[in-house]
């Protein structure tokens, strides 16, 4: 099977053609599970990370902690991201740990192509996801 860096060969390139010509950077993440880190400019407070399983390629971006959510509207929130999650396109609201994050998530055999517009439409969705958001949060 081809290594997660294999795949995402020219990943950068492509991304940045999508996104209008902006620097997109990729670091490998030392470690047991494959992952890689996209950065892309103007965006470096969202970057994302990628990683496989045998069956899927995942795409994933932190947005904000559990400590950022103001507890008086919690549960609204909470009712927001479910309502929100349909109209998100190519990604899901979830949770890792004490961070809220957006996901995407490609077979495993996707093109570093596919694997492009996965990430830049993940990172505009974040943007909008913290544009909408704000209110509930500190």
């Amino acid at each position: 099977m081809t290594t997660l860096l294999d795949q995402l060969n020219n990943l950068d390139v492509l991304t940045s053609s999508l996104m209008g010509g902006i620097a997109v950077q990729l670091q490998p993440i030392a470690g047991d599970v494959p992952v890689v880190q996209v950065s892309i400019e103007g965006r470096d407070e969202l970057p994302i990370f990628i990683t496989c399983s045998d069956m899927q390629i995942i795409c994933l971006c932190y947005l904000w902690n559990d400590a950022d959510v103001r507890p008086e509207r919690r549960a609204e929130l909470m009712e927001a991201l479910l309502d929100l999650n349909p109209s998100v396109p190519l990604s899901a609201f979830g949770r890792v740990g004490g961070r809220f994050v957006l996901i995407g998530a490609l077979a495993r055999t996707a093109s570093a192509s596919d694997i492009a517009n996965d990430v830049a439409v993940l990172s505009d969705n974040a943007l909008d996801a913290l544009d909408a958001l704000s209110d509930f949060l500190r």
